[in-house]
C-alpha cells in the first residue's frame, strides 16, 4: 500500500469536513479545494490535477447537469399546478396513511431498476414533498426512503450498468444475477424503512430554509394549518383531504396561478392528467434500457466498455428515451397539459427562471463532486486500496465485498467500484472457490458503502432533502452504511447455497 496515496485521501477528505462544518465557505468550494489538496498530496503535477478536475466536473454534469435542470423545472410546474399534491393524495390512498414512507422506498426501488437514481431522484422527488406537505411533517423521512429505494436496485439489479458491468466481467448468468439481486433488495428494504423512519424525526428540525419553504410553505409543522407558498395546493372544492382527512378550502388552490378570468373554471388537475408528465419520461427511459438490454444481448456485447452501436428499435429508443430527451419531453408535456390556458406566458417563464436558480447550486455541487472522484481515480488511490485488500487473508466472500466497499470510498462512484472489484476479483475467482454469482452479489453489495462527499448522488439527495453537514452525513450517509451492513450477512447466508 501505497502511504503517499493513503495519507492523499485522508487529507481531501479531511478538508472536505473542515471546510463544510467550520468555514463561511460552501460545499462547492470544499469539493474543488479538497481536489487540489488529494492532487498535490499524491504526488500529481498541477497541469493534470486540474486537468482531472475539469474532466470529472464535466463528465459528471455531461450526464446529469441537464437532467437536473430538467427535473426541477418538471417540479416546479408539478406544484404550482396542484399536480404534486392530487398525485401525492393518490399515491398515499392506495398504499394506506401511515405507510407513505413503505410507498416511496418501495416506488424508488421499482423506478431504479431502469432509470439512473440520480434521474430517478430528481423526478420523483416532488411527490415526497407533495406528500410531507399534505402531512405536515416527515419529508426527511419521506426523502432518505425514496433516495435509498433507488440505491438498493440501482447496486444490485440488472440492467443498470454497474450490476450489467460486473456480470460481464465474471461471467455470472445475467437472468440469475437479477433474481439474486431482487431477492436481496426486497430483504434489504425494510431496513430502509426502519432507519428512514429513526434518523428521519430527529432530521427534521436541521432542514436548511429554504427547502423547508419549498416544501412546507413556512407554515409551521403540527399546526394544522394547510401548507401555501412554495407551490402545489390541492384542488379546490367540496370533500375531505385523502391524506390529512380536512376538508378542503377555497384557499386551498394553489395561489402561484392566480385568480381565474371570468368565465372560466376553476383549474382543477386529476391524478391521471398529473402523472403523465413523470410518467411518460420515465417509460421513455424504461424502454431504451430495456431495448438496449436485448439488443446487447442479441449482438453479444455485455460489458459496458465494449464497443456497442445500437439497431433497429433500440436505435430509435437511444434517442427519445435518453433521460435528456425524455426529460425534454416531459417538461413540454408539464406545461402544456398542467396549466390553465390563461396562466401568462411572464408567469410561466418566471418558474422556470425560478426553478433554473434553485437547481443552479446542486448541479455545480454534483459537478465538483465528480471532479474530486476523477482526481481520486486518476491519481491511483482506488488500484491501490483494491490490491491491498485483494492480497490479505480474508473468507472468500469478503475479497470482493471489501475491495468494492474501500474503491467506493476512495473514489465515491458505486458503479466504478463495482467494476473495478469485479475486475480484481475475477482471477482469483476459481483460487477462492467463489461462483460467479456470489462474486457478483459480493461487488453490488460492496459498492453501497457510507455514501458521502465524494459521490454525486449524495450531493443530489441531501440538497433536494435540505441537508447539510452532520445531519447528511447521519442521514444519507448513515443509511446507505446501514444497508451496507445488513447486506454482509446475507451474503454469507448466500455462500452456503451458491
Amino acid at each position: 500500500m501505497d502511504v503517499q496515496l493513503l495519507l492523499a485521501l485522508a487529507l481531501g477528505i479531511a478538508t472536505i469536513v473542515v471546510i463544510v462544518l467550520r468555514t463561511r465557505l460552501d460545499a462547492f468550494v470544499a469539493l474543488l479545494i479538497a481536489a487540489l489538496v488529494t492532487g498535490f498530496v499524491a504526488g500529481a503535477p498541477a497541469g493534470e490535477i486540474i486537468s482531472s478536475i475539469t474532466t470529472g466536473f464535466g463528465n459528471t454534469l455531461a450526464s446529469i447537469g441537464i437532467v437536473i435542470g430538467l427535473g426541477v423545472a418538471i417540479g416546479k410546474i408539478l406544484e404550482v399546478s396542484g399536480a404534486a399534491d392530487a398525485l401525492a393524495q393518490k399515491f398515499v390512498k392506495l398504499l394506506g396513511k401511515g405507510r407513505e414512507h413503505w410507498a416511496m422506498a418501495g416506488t424508488g426501488a421499482v423506478v431504479s431498476i431502469p432509470v439512473f437514481c440520480d434521474s430517478g431522484y430528481v423526478i420523483m422527488n416532488p411527490l415526497a414533498r407533495s406528500i410531507a406537505r399534505r402531512l405536515k411533517g416527515r419529508y426527511v423521512t419521506l426523502a432518505l426512503a425514496l433516495g435509498c429505494g433507488m440505491t438498493l436496485t440501482h447496486h444490485l439489479v440488472p440492467p443498470t450498468p454497474g450490476p450489467l458491468g460486473v456480470a460481464g466481467i465474471l461471467g455470472t448468468d445475467l437472468g440469475a444475477l437479477i433474481l439474486a439481486g431482487l431477492v436481496f433488495a426486497l430483504l434489504l428494504l425494510p431496513v430502509v424503512i426502519a432507519y428512514a423512519a429513526w434518523i428521519g424525526p430527529k432530521l427534521e428540525s436541521e432542514l436548511s430554509p429554504n427547502v423547508r419553504e419549498a416544501v412546507y410553505g413556512g407554515v409551521p409543522i403540527g399546526t394544522g394549518a394547510v401548507a401555501s407558498g412554495g407551490g402545489g395546493g390541492g384542488a379546490v372544492g367540496s370533500g375531505p383531504d385523502e391524506i390529512t382527512g380536512e376538508p378542503l378550502r377555497e384557499d386551498d388552490a394553489p395561489s402561484a396561478l392566480g385568480e381565474a378570468p371570468a368565465g372560466a373554471a376553476p383549474h382543477k388537475v386529476g391524478f391521471g392528467l398529473a402523472s403523465v408528465p413523470l410518467l411518460v419520461p420515465l417509460v421513455l427511459i424504461v424502454l431504451n434500457t430495456v431495448a438496449t438490454a436485448i439488443d446487447r444481448n442479441a449482438q453479444g456485447v455485455l460489458a459496458p466498455t465494449d464497443e456497442y452501436t445500437p439497431s433497429g428499435f433500440a436505435a430509435v429508443m437511444a434517442f427519445i428515451g435518453n433521460p435528456v430527451v425524455a426529460l425534454i419531453i416531459g417538461i413540454v408535456l408539464a406545461v402544456y397539459l398542467l396549466l390553465p390556458r390563461w396562466t401568462p406566458r411572464k408567469r410561466v417563464h418566471g418558474w422556470l427562471a425560478d426553478a433554473a436558480a434553485s437547481a443552479g447550486l446542486i448541479i455545480l455541487i454534483t459537478g465538483a463532486g465528480g471532479a474530486l472522484g476523477q482526481v481520486l481515480r486518476d491519481t491511483g488511490v482506488g488500484d491501490e486500496l483494491a490490491e491491498a485488500v485483494s492480497s490479505l487473508s480474508l473468507p472468500s466472500v469478503l475479497v470482493p465485498f471489501l475491495v468494492a466497499s474501500l474503491v467506493r470510498l476512495a473514489q465515491g462512484s458505486g458503479t466504478v467500484a463495482m467494476i473495478t472489484a469485479a475486475s480484481v476479483t475475477a482471477p482469483l475467482v476459481v483460487a477462492l472457490g467463489l461462483s460467479p454469482l456470489l462474486a457478483a452479489l459480493a461487488c453490488c453489495a460492496g459498492s453501497m458503502v457510507f455514501s458521502y462527499f465524494n459521490d454525486s448522488y449524495f450531493w443530489v439527495v441531501t440538497r433536494f432533502t435540505g441537508l447539510e453537514g452532520t445531519a447528511a452525513l447521519r442521514g444519507w450517509s448513515g443509511i446507505t452504511t446501514a444497508v451496507w451492513l445488513a447486506s454482509l450477512p446475507l451474503l454469507l447466508i448466500a455462500s452456503l447455497f451458491l
